[in-house]
C-alpha cells in the first residue's frame, strides 16, 4: 500500500456535492470549500477528476463552486450509492492513476461504500477529513472510522495539497499558495 500521494499517480474524486443535499449537511459550508479547493488544486496540478452526482433529477446538480473549478466537467450521474460505477471505474482506470484523492458526502453512505469499492478493486484511497461530511456529525465519524479500519488512508485538503506539490516556489505553489491563505 501507498502511504503517499504523488501527482503522477493520483486522481481526485469528487462524490455528491449537490445543491439539494448540502443544505441538510453537518459543517456544509466547510466541506463545499475544501471539495473546491482540491477541485482548483486538481486543475491546477493536472490531476484527473471525477466527480459524481446521486440521483441528480431528485438531489440537484454539483454546486456551482465546485463546478466552476472544474472547469465545467461533466458529472456522472448514479443511483448506487457507491460512486463505483462502470463508468466511474472505466474513467478511473483509463487514468492509470492507482490512488485516489476521495471526498464528498455522505460519509457513512456513499463515500464510505465508494472507499470500500475503491480499496477491493486494488486502489489506495485518501480521503479528505476536512471534504467528508453527513447530515449528523455521528455519522460522520461513523463513516470516518470505517473507512480507516478498512484501510483508506486520512488527510487533510490542506495536506493533500502540500503533499502532491511537493516543494515551495513552483509555479503550482505560486498559483495555489492564494487559496491556501
Amino acid at each position: 500500500m501507498i502511504s503517499r500521494l504523488h501527482r503522477h499517480d493520483t486522481a481526485l474524486l469528487i462524490v455528491d456535492v449537490q445543491e439539494r443535499l448540502m443544505p441538510s449537511i453537518y459543517e456544509a459550508e466547510k466541506v463545499e470549500k475544501h471539495c473546491t479547493l482540491l477541485a482548483h488544486a486538481a486543475r491546477q496540478l493536472q490531476l484527473p477528476v471525477v466527480v459524481t452526482e446521486q440521483y441528480p433529477e431528485k438531489l440537484g446538480r454539483t454546486v456551482p463552486a465546485i463546478l466552476e473549478a472544474i472547469d465545467q466537467l461533466e458529472p456522472l450521474p448514479k443511483t448506487l450509492f457507491s460512486a463505483c460505477t462502470p463508468a466511474v471505474l472505466e474513467t478511473l482506470r483509463a487514468t492509470s492513476c492507482s490512488t485516489i484523492l476521495l471526498c464528498g458526502v455522505e460519509t457513512h453512505v456513499c463515500v464510505l461504500q465508494t472507499a470500500l469499492d475503491l480499496l477491493g478493486h486494488g486502489f489506495n484511497v485518501f480521503v479528505a477529513y476536512d471534504a467528508v461530511s453527513s447530515r449528523q456529525e455521528s455519522n460522520k465519524q461513523v463513516g470516518w472510522e470505517r473507512m480507516m479500519r478498512a484501510g483508506a488512508l486520512p488527510t487533510s485538503s490542506e495536506s493533500a495539497i502540500f503533499e502532491l506539490l511537493r516543494e515551495a516556489g513552483t509555479p503550482d505553489f505560486k498559483a495555489l499558495l492564494p487559496l491556501l491563505k
